[in-house]
C-alpha cells in the first residue's frame, strides 16, 4: 500500500508540493488541480509527483451529478468529463465522486429519493454517458460509497459495476462509509474481508479513517482519525496490500496540516512504515 493524505501540503510550486508530501512519508497523492488550471501548470505537477515517486490516486469531482437543476447537472457534466480526461492524462489512479442527490438542500445528504428506482437509473445511464463522452484508456471513473446513497455497501458497489458495465469504471472504497449499522460496525474485521473478497480486481483506491460508536441513543457513529476508533486498521491495510502492493490509502477529513502530520505519523508507527 502508498499512504497519502487529502490535504494539499503546499501550491507555492509543484516541486515544494511533491518535495512536502515526500519529506513526511507519504507515497501517494491527491491531485491538487483541476481541469481548469493551464495545462503546462498541471503537467508540472504531475511530473513533480513522478520525480517523487508519488502515485496520484485521485482526482476529484464532489459535485452533484444528480441535481434536479438542468444547468447543474450539465455544468457538473461537463466538469467530470473534464476531470477524467485531465486524470487520464497524469496517469491518476481514478476520478471519484459521489452519486448525489437527485431532491434536498444538501447536495450530498440522506434523503429517501436518493433510493428511488429513477434515482438509480440516472445515476447508471450518468456514469454511462461520462465515461463514454471522456473515453478514459488509463483511468477510472468511481463512486465513493456513502450510508445514505447508492451504493452503500459493497453488494451494491458490485451490482452498480454491473449496471454500468464499462471497462472506464470501477470502486473507490471508503470503508468507513460503508459501515452504517451494528452488524458492520461489531464484526467489522469479517465486514472487511468481505468486501475485499467480492470486489477483488475492482478496487482502485481507498480511504484511511476510522469510526467510533457514541453512546448516546440511538444508533449513532462518528467517522474519526486512525486510531480514535474501534477499525482494525492493520487489517485494513493487509487487506488492501493484498490486492495491490501499491493500493493507494488517504486519510482524509482532518481540519489542519498539523492534524494530518500527526494522523500520518500515528499510522506509520502503527502499522510499522519507514
Amino acid at each position: 500500500m502508498r499512504l497519502g493524505i487529502s490535504y494539499a501540503l503546499s501550491y507555492e510550486n509543484a516541486e515544494i508540493w511533491a518535495d512536502l508530501h515526500r519529506k513526511c512519508g507519504c507515497r501517494t497523492v491527491v491531485f491538487p488541480l483541476d481541469c481548469h488550471a493551464d495545462e503546462k501548470t498541471i503537467e508540472a505537477y504531475a511530473k513533480a509527483a513522478r520525480e517523487a515517486d508519488l502515485t496520484i490516486a485521485e482526482v476529484g469531482v464532489w459535485r452533484n451529478m444528480l441535481s434536479s437543476n438542468s444547468k447543474v447537472r450539465e455544468e457538473v457534466f461537463e466538469y467530470t468529463v473534464g476531470q477524467i480526461r485531465m486524470a487520464d492524462s497524469i496517469g491518476a489512479r481514478c476520478v471519484v465522486n459521489v452519486a448525489g442527490a437527485p431532491y434536498g438542500d444538501r447536495w450530498d445528504g440522506g434523503y429517501r429519493e436518493n433510493f428511488t428506482d429513477e434515482a438509480r437509473k440516472q445515476t447508471v445511464e450518468t456514469i454511462q454517458k461520462i465515461i463514454d463522452t471522456a473515453k478514459p484508456k488509463k483511468t477510472k471513473f468511481s463512486i465513493e460509497p456513502m450510508p445514505w446513497m447508492i451504493p452503500t455497501g459493497p453488494e451494491d458497489s458490485l451490482r452498480l459495476i454491473e449496471e454500468v458495465d464499462r471497462e472506464g469504471f470501477g470502486v473507490h472504497l471508503d470503508i468507513v462509509n460503508m459501515i452504517n449499522c451494528p452488524e458492520r460496525y461489531f464484526f467489522s474485521d469479517e465486514f472487511l474481508e468481505h468486501t475485499f473478497e467480492l470486489l477483488h480486481g475492482r478496487i482502485l483506491s481507498c480511504h484511511m479513517k476510522d469510526t467510533l460508536l457514541l453512546p448516546d441513543y440511538t444508533f449513532q457513529l462518528r467517522e474519526c482519525a486512525p486510531g480514535q476508533g474501534t477499525l482494525n486498521l492493520e487489517l485494513y491495510a493487509k487487506l488492501a496490500t493484498q490486492e495491490d502492493p501499491d493500493m493507494p490509502m488517504i486519510i482524509e477529513h482532518l481540519k489542519t496540516a498539523e492534524d494530518y502530520y500527526e494522523s500520518l505519523a500515528y499510522v506509520q508507527k502503527r502499522l510499522g512504515i519507514q
